[in-house]
């Protein structure tokens, strides 16, 4: 290895003039145990059929490897199959320009340059072209060539879980699982003559993260989203029109950055109390309960008017059943609305008011994002969070209201180890300033902010953007839903896909 010098690596498409260089060095065994070589007439074929699945590794100027490659498709593949069924006896006519799968039907490194990671550049390129053809995944027949030296100790399955868990060391298999591609299944025969694999074979697979299914009208989905959070301040207002004409302000102003969300925070309707002073605590909450079905109708209109999605922060509602919920509600540009429910309260809220926790926990589609919200003291507590991330939540919106730094302080810390351990978004929104006027509700504290994961392509600190403290302000921001699908299959650390689902797990009870 020493003696070679490499002072220019490179891949590049297969062309049939690179067909003598392939056959000086590019030999496999057959079916009959003979080595041969791809023929002439092979290679011809699969570049005239398929040129970009083609590709070879040149080294300085010399060609050291290739890989080759068809497309076929995933129900003809996904179960038993032997390598002359998949290549139509290596006739290629297999081959289907519509399927959705890329498969590989062979890799080839020269001896002398392995150890190089030459091999993982041509599995890249395979990758790209995957996701560049928009198929499903890319997938083929791995021999387990170590596999013989173990046969008699113990079956196929339990051979891929030592190599998995690192005990036992295949050339091929553990390259392959190194490589990001799963084990499907084991299959028999695959190559009848394979006599180190025992004629077993893995039928390999990886993921193409960004497959979207062809439809008649594919319309490429939106993977960056603004979002705009509103720094809301707590001051005397006389009436509902009042409040709203300060809430369609900021509506407005987010809407101008073409914004796809916008965030108020928890109890940002509070002032409203002020005419309900001189009764009790309980009977004040009461009577700002009474605004929220307007209160409703009202952010329903605005997210129309200025076509954006509207996450109403939170407000009392009295339900049916006669008790008091902090309810807020996602009111969508297109007009439709759900609501969400605070689920638990803490011991003021229950306190003071009488404040019952809700039951009702969802993520919530939109058009350009998964979402989940919790409400200030629910975001402490992880395993809501959990739930949602495993509905598919990419974006979890936070309205709080705090009112001393250390209150502030749990919901922030605990926002963003949200983020990091679910590998999503979080946005969280508070309100600042003081009301004099009102029980209960005396000091504010907040600084809003975007939280992202922990990893390269994100913020060192894990913090996309943050408002000032303790001032009244909008703060918009843009989150890459991509970086995220990234995350979850190439982050230094995958804490979704880590867990140990063998030992433990997390869900709502019926």
């Amino acid at each position: 290895m020493d003696s070679i010098k490499i002072n220019k690596v490179q891949i590049r498409n297969l062309q049939i003039e690179d067909y003598d260089q392939l056959a000086q060095s590019f030999t496999r065994v057959y079916t009959d145990g003979s080595d041969v070589f791809w023929t002439h007439k092979q290679i011809e074929k699969l570049i005239r059929i398929f040129p970009e699945g083609q590709i070879v590794t040149v080294v300085d100027e010399k060609i050291v490897g290739c890989a080759l490659s068809i497309i076929v498709n995933y129900d003809d593949v996904k179960n038993d199959h032997t390598y002359a069924q998949v290549t139509g006896k290596e006739t290629f006519n297999t081959h289907n320009p519509k399927g959705n799968i890329l498969y590989g039907i062979e890799v080839f490194i020269h001896p002398q340059y392995r150890g190089l990671r030459l091999a993982r550049r041509m599995y890249e390129y395979r990758k790209e072209l995957c996701e560049e053809l928009n198929l499903k995944a890319i997938m083929f027949g791995g021999r387990i060539p170590n596999y013989h030296k173990y046969a008699d100790q113990m079956r196929p399955k339990e051979y891929i879980d030592k190599v998995r868990q690192k005990e036992i060391y295949d050339p091929v298999l553990t390259f392959q699982l190194s490589n990001d591609f799963h084990v499907r299944k084991v299959m028999r025969n695959y190559l009848p003559n394979d006599e180190e694999s025992k004629h077993y074979a893995c039928l390999l697979q990886w993921d193409n993260i960004y497959y979207q299914p062809p439809t008649q009208e594919y319309i490429s989905p939106k993977t960056t989203v603004r979002v705009g959070l509103v720094q809301w301040q707590m001051r005397n207002y006389t009436s509902l029109d009042d409040l709203f004409e300060q809430v369609e302000f900021f509506v407005d102003a987010v809407s101008d950055y073409k914004s796809d969300f916008v965030l108020f925070p928890e109890y940002f309707n509070a002032p409203l109390m002020a005419r309900f002073n001189n009764e009790g605590e309980s009977e004040a909450i009461r009577g700002l309960a009474a605004y929220t079905d307007e209160i409703r109708e009202r952010f329903i209109k605005l997210a129309i008017s200025y076509n954006i999605n509207i996450i109403t922060g939170s407000m009392p509602l009295i339900k049916e059943d006669g008790r008091l919920y902090n309810v807020g509600f996602l009111c969508r540009r297109d007009g439709t609305y759900e609501m969400y429910e605070k689920i638990h309260v803490t011991p003021d809220e229950i306190k003071s008011w009488g404040l019952s926790g809700g039951k009702a926990l969802k993520t919530f589609d939109t058009d350009c994002a998964k979402i989940g919200v919790l409400i200030c003291y629910d975001v402490e507590f992880p395993e809501l969070s959990r739930i949602m991330a495993d509905q598919g939540m990419q974006i979890l919106f936070v309205p709080f209201m705090t009112d001393t730094q250390n209150a502030y302080s749990r919901v922030k810390v605990c926002a963003h180890a949200r983020a990091i351990e679910n590998e999503c978004f979080v946005v969280i929104a508070g309100s600042v300033g003081n009301l004099p006027r009102v029980h209960n509700m005396d000091i504010q504290y907040a600084q809003s902010g975007v939280f992202t994961p922990c990893d390269f392509t994100f913020p060192t600190d894990g913090k996309r953007a943050e408002a000032t403290p303790n001032t009244e302000m909008i703060l918009v921001s843009d989150v890459d839903l991509d970086l995220l699908n990234e995350l979850h299959t190439y982050g230094s650390v995958r804490n979704l896909k880590d867990r140990r689902s063998d030992l433990y797990e997390v869900k709502m009870k019926k």
